[in-house]
């Protein structure tokens, strides 16, 4: 009888392999279980400063105010979640109705008024949470956020001279009453600009 056919051998080779997975099997539990040791600690605490925000940075926030900043930040994003949630849900819809052979004009504009409804409630929201922000800040601060939130909230106006410069054409949306007037006698107001030349 050949030595690898054995059933001893076998028996002892399986039993070798249980040994080895049930010690590699406590090493994974072991080192998940285990305290952090100070080295560890030292790197996530680097990461941390790391992870400084952008505020904190530009502002120089004491660790009081990067807390304080930090809670009004997470108040206004669950504030203005759902609002969000809904105008993309509605941009979907306006897609959807966009896209149709004969589209109605009256659901899209019903679309566009609700999301802008919402828009201004988001936007609401942010002029009260900038509030809160300068509240925070001391004065020399607050100049500074200024500046900061003007350069963020101007980010469009970028995109726009960009596209000016490739040559790309916007069309101005009409007068509010024209605008109002072609949707209810049933035409679409953005085919008829594109007619019009300006």
């Amino acid at each position: 009888m050949d030595f690898l056919s054995s059933k001893r051998f076998v028996s002892i080779t399986l039993a070798i392999l249980i040994v080895l997975n049930l010690a590699l099997l406590g090493t994974l539990w072991w080192q998940n279980v285990k305290a952090p040791t100070k080295n560890e600690k030292a790197v996530k605490a680097l990461k941390d400063t790391k992870k400084q925000s952008f505020f904190e940075k530009e502002l120089n926030l004491t660790d009081e105010q990067s807390k304080e900043f930090n809670a009004l930040r997470q108040q206004h994003f669950q504030g203005t979640l759902p609002a969000l949630v809904t105008i993309s849900s509605l941009k979907r819809k306006l897609i959807q109705e966009a896209i149709k052979n004969e589209p109605d004009t009256l659901e899209i504009k019903a679309l566009a008024e609700r999301i802008g409804s919402l828009q201004a409630v988001i936007e609401y929201r942010l002029a009260w949470h900038f509030n809160g922000l300068s509240n925070v800040c001391s004065p020399e601060q607050r100049d500074t956020l200024q500046s900061v939130l003007e350069k963020v909230t101007a980010k469009p106006y970028k995109l726009k001279s960009r596209l000016f410069l490739k040559r790309i054409r916007l069309t101005p949306i009409k007068d509010k009453n024209v605008a109002e007037q072609d949707t209810t006698m049933g035409k679409d107001p953005g085919k008829q600009s594109e007619a019009t030349p300006q």
